[in-house]
């Protein structure tokens, strides 16, 4: 065998972690040892086209005539069975989770080119497991989430199962349902097996009011992150109401309704002993006939519910806190954060909602738009949005901002500064409020007889309760000397009643308050005239005034490439700049010197060209590049990079 250099691996590691759906695996390399260990017993069968076999975790076998889908792996010694069920092939491996119980003995169905399928948020932890245990923290540990269950060795990905879609197998659709709780990325997996809808849980219960252990729900140092996340996954399972439940340990239930009830009951006296009240117990409540705020999930959301059932989402983000906050920290580099569908149900009990209409973003952060594709794909929502957002949603590889959701969303409508419009019985008008944010609105409209304002996360009440609302910053979110004096003077000149937060419940507001904040608020920008070099201000505010356009830039070997270096040039006379990239030397790029002038107060583009030899091996997976500026005559150096991944 070849020695594997790091570079070789590298690249085969990426390859592998960014690997496409296909019809079967690619063989892998045999570099541990295997033991001789193996599970005694035989397959049991649970229904005509269904077996268990007790594995190091549970096993299920579905037949169709000589074929079969295996959900979960085990050691893999379920293969020397398979002959005296009649199977001749295994078309698929269907994993609930990530752990080595469910998927040790992969090795064997790589050999054989079985295909194997995991759950997308995890697909990190197989294809790049050996790049995930070189980076694992072990030093300092807080972070205490048990991904230390990872497989030891690469496992090649056929496909991902990704939330809320449906994985079709001959005759037979699998259903995948978000069922976080054991681990965050755990699925279920939903089909009907000879009349019967049957859920492979993984882990997420084991028996009638019992989970299979306590350490692999915590997170957090002193935490219980996964109970409360086992709750509401179960929750959303009860309402699937399936007929058979197979875990990956115990004892298949055939009553599911009072096993999962028993289940939630439990681990909620557990997690209102340890912690507080679980996710699942968090509801909305009515600001007025036509406004329900739901102040409770991570970000706050509100459903303007028409006379007609139709409704329009300002904002739509993570289930509660500790949805997001857990999700977010395990969200690979290449991923996007998990989204569980939350809400909605209870809107339409309560409230009346019928059909989701359209929903607007307050502002680009992914703690607010997180379930906005989810809209899009099962409700039929129309996305619309102020104008400065759409490329940041449309081309979310194309910014280094805070908060960027890695996921495309298509905009069907835009808004300009100060437009109006119409939607059911509302009038709405729309205004530019940055701040927290560049891209960034505030939408202003009476709702049954209140003027009410939604300010995404511009301001908040003010805990210290000195007669001014709060406000954020967060410089990479892209602030200049003079952008929440407009956002608090575009509040005064509409004077709402009601402001509706990005976080937190609706509260009043006086025109008093306004005007305090107003002044502290040109205090803040005098801070930042005093502090920062003279006629430099917003130079020093803003870290991406030099930028490459896209920011993650994905390429393949052979391939070549436009990308843009963009220039905010924040001076009252024009700027004159020379730029060159600092990438691979045997890249070829076009023209290797860009030379152009930005305006005064304005903005310039220039473009470059980037060819990548089609043999050429990439130093890793994903590795930066630079952009080297001269300014009037002044070296700076470095002061801009993007990121780039090789596609396989």
């Amino acid at each position: 065998m070849a020695r594997t250099t790091r570079r070789r691996f590298l690249t085969s590691a990426g390859a592998a972690a960014a690997a496409p759906a296909a019809s079967s695996a690619p063989q892998a390399q045999r570099r541990y040892t295997r033991t001789t260990f193996a599970p005694t017993g035989a397959p049991r069968r649970l229904s005509e086209n269904l077996w268990l076999f007790e594995d190091t975790c549970n096993v299920y076998v579905i037949r169709d005539g000589s074929s079969a889908v295996l959900i979960d792996f085990g050691s893999g010694k379920i293969l020397d069975h398979l002959p005296g069920l009649g199977i001749s092939k295994v078309n698929w491996i269907l994993h609930t989770h990530h752990h080595r119980d469910q998927c040790q003995g992969d090795w064997k169905a790589v050999e054989r080119r079985i295909p194997i399928a995991v759950p997308a948020h995890e697909a990190h932890l197989f294809a790049d497991a050996e790049n995930f245990w070189r980076n694992r923290r072990v030093f300092h540990l807080y972070y205490v989430r048990n991904d230390f269950n990872t497989i030891t060795e690469n496992i090649p990905v056929a496909r991902k199962l990704e939330d809320y879609t449906t994985f079709r197998w001959n005759r037979t659709e699998f259903f995948i349902l978000p069922a976080p709780g054991h681990t965050l990325g755990s699925i279920a997996l939903l089909a009907t097996i000879d009349g019967s809808l049957a859920a492979f849980t993984g882990d997420l219960i084991y028996a009638p009011g019992k989970i299979l252990n306590l350490y692999d729900t915590q997170i957090n140092y002193g935490g219980a992150e996964g109970v409360d996340h086992g709750i509401y996954s179960l929750a959303r399972l009860r309402e699937r109401k399936p007929s058979l439940l197979c875990p990956s340990h115990g004892e298949p239930m055939r009553d599911p309704e009072p096993a999962i009830s028993e289940t939630i009951r439990r681990l909620s006296a557990y997690y209102r002993f340890q912690v507080g009240e679980p996710s699942e117990t968090f509801r909305p409540f009515p600001v007025s006939r036509h406004l329900i705020a739901h102040h409770l999930t991570n970000a706050s959301f509100y459903a303007i519910i028409s006379s007609s059932g139709k409704a329009m989402f300002v904002d739509y983000g993570s289930a509660s806190n500790m949805h997001f906050s857990t999700f977010e920290r395990a969200t690979a580099a290449t991923d996007r954060i998990r989204f569980v569908e939350h809400n909605i149900e209870e809107l339409k009990r309560t409230y009346g909602l019928k059909s989701i209409d359209v929903a607007i973003p307050s502002h680009m952060h992914d703690d607010h738009i997180n379930g906005f594709p989810h809209l899009m794909r099962n409700y039929g929502t129309q996305i619309w949005c102020y104008e400065n957002m759409v490329d940041v949603f449309q081309n979310p590889r194309g910014y280094n901002l805070g908060c960027i959701l890695g996921e495309p969303i298509k905009i069907s409508r835009t808004f300009r500064h100060g437009e109006r419009f119409r939607w059911e019985e509302f009038e709405f008008e729309i205004t530019h409020s940055p701040g927290h944010t560049e891209y960034q609105m505030a939408m202003y409209v009476t709702i049954d007889g209140k003027r009410v304002a939604f300010t995404g996360d511009a301001f908040f009440e003010n805990p210290r309760r000195d007669g001014t609302l709060r406000h954020n910053l967060i410089f990479r979110n892209h602030v200049e000397n003079d952008s929440h004096l407009k956002s608090i003077r575009n509040l005064i000149e509409h004077e709402p009643e009601i402001i509706c937060p990005g976080h937190g419940r609706p509260y009043a507001v006086d025109r008093a308050t306004l005007l305090a904040t107003e002044k502290k608020l040109t205090r803040q920008q005098q801070f930042f005239f005093d502090l920062l070099p003279e006629g430099e201000t917003n130079f020093g505010l803003d870290p991406s005034w030099v930028s490459i356009y896209p920011y993650q830039i994905v390429l393949r070997a052979g391939e070549s490439r436009r990308i843009e270096v963009r220039v905010q040039n924040y001076r009252a006379a024009p700027m004159k700049l020379e730029i060159a990239l600092v990438a691979p030397a045997e890249w070829k790029i076009v023209p290797d010197v860009l030379r152009f002038e930005a305006p005064a107060g304005g903005k310039a583009a220039r473009t470059l060209t980037l060819s990548v030899p089609r043999n050429w091996e990439a130093p890793g997976p994903r590795f930066a590049i630079a952009a080297d500026v001269v300014s009037d005559g002044r070296y700076l150096g470095q002061i801009t990079e993007a990121i780039v991944e090789l596609a396989g």
